[in-house]
């Protein structure tokens, strides 16, 4: 029997393990750069040093950033312990890129209400939503319809980061945004319905036990976008969610209208979002939870955010 070949394998691993597609596409060129690199080298017969001095190469010669350099080791390392099974077990050589530790930054409650109340339409709610739930721009987009409770005001999010589920709260201020935009969906499920569509995208174990799951109105994207596509790999023509790209762009352009001199991406709100709950005094487990941040240790960076610019220490002038 002919063996796969190396990316058929790779990318069936992948879909099994439900990682997302842009995780696939990701490893994908990771490992073509890798073999490109040793001159078209079948990865099994390129030994652990092989490995470090690529990745060497990624950090000093091409000096890319310490989340690039991970990225690329992810990736190997899965092919290797996955696919070829030759787990890799001596990287002492690799000289990792230094990642930098830098604050994050951080809107103030006025600065963040004047950017939202000037963006308008779907990206408004989106990133109302960042600031007033605390979720990850991607964690917002991917939302289906039923993932949101809104007679207990919660939201459930599946599959953060870390494959980890977590609970968090949905703002009063924006339910009826919600109930109008759920509404929306419904019209439009119902209209694509009627011209032979309405089918969306299961998690895999889901779309094998409920098969006609995925016309139900339930299962669809909260913010869908205006036109259906092909997905790459089911094949199916289906309403996927709305691009990152609309939403930063209109974070970006209200930004600057209101001046900040800041730089605000939809992330910034994730970051007020934590800042500002402590500031108010809840406790720093609750906010980890709400965050979903698997160390308090992570959280804690916002209360160095605190401490900083006048908020927990007087200047000697002021005395």
């Amino acid at each position: 029997m002919k063996e796969k070949k190396i990316l058929t394998q790779l990318k069936e691993e992948i879909r099994r393990r439900n990682y997302s597609f842009s995780t696939e596409k990701t490893y994908s060129q990771w490992i073509v750069r890798f073999v490109r690199y040793h001159n078209l080298t079948h990865p099994k017969f390129l030994k652990e040093e092989d490995v470090v001095k690529y990745l060497n190469y990624l950090a000093n010669d091409l000096n890319v950033a310490a989340s690039t350099q991970n990225q690329a080791l992810s990736a190997i390392v899965f092919l290797y312990t996955h696919i070829l099974k030759q787990p890799l077990h001596h990287l002492d050589k690799l000289k990792r890129a230094k990642k930098p530790k830098h604050l994050p930054v951080v809107l103030t409650e006025k600065e963040a209400m004047a950017v939202i109340k000037s963006i308008h339409g779907i990206p408004r709610l989106v990133v109302g939503l960042l600031y007033g739930s605390g979720l990850r721009i991607s964690e917002a987009l991917r939302l289906r319809i039923h993932d949101l409770d809104l007679d207990y005001k919660q939201i459930i999010v599946r599959n953060g980061k870390g494959l980890r589920d977590r609970v968090t709260m949905i703002p009063e201020s924006l339910i009826d945004g919600i109930e109008l935009q759920i509404q929306k969906v419904k019209n439009l499920h119902k209209l694509d319905l009627e011209k032979g569509f309405g089918e969306t995208i299961l998690p895999m174990a889901l779309a094998r036990k409920y098969p006609a799951a995925s016309k139900n109105v339930r299962w669809q994207y909260l913010f869908p976008s205006k036109k259906r596509a092909v997905d790459p790999r089911s094949g199916v023509r289906h309403r996927y969610h709305i691009s990152q790209r609309d939403i930063r762009r209109a974070v970006r352009k209200s930004a600057e209208n209101q001046n900040i001199q800041k730089h605000v991406t939809p992330h910034t709100f994730r970051h007020s979002f934590a800042t500002h709950l402590l500031s108010s005094g809840y406790d720093i487990r609750t906010v980890q939870e709400l965050l979903g941040h698997k160390s308090v240790k992570t959280t804690m960076i916002y209360t160095h955010v605190l401490n900083r610019g006048g908020r927990g220490v007087k200047s000697p002038i002021d005395f």
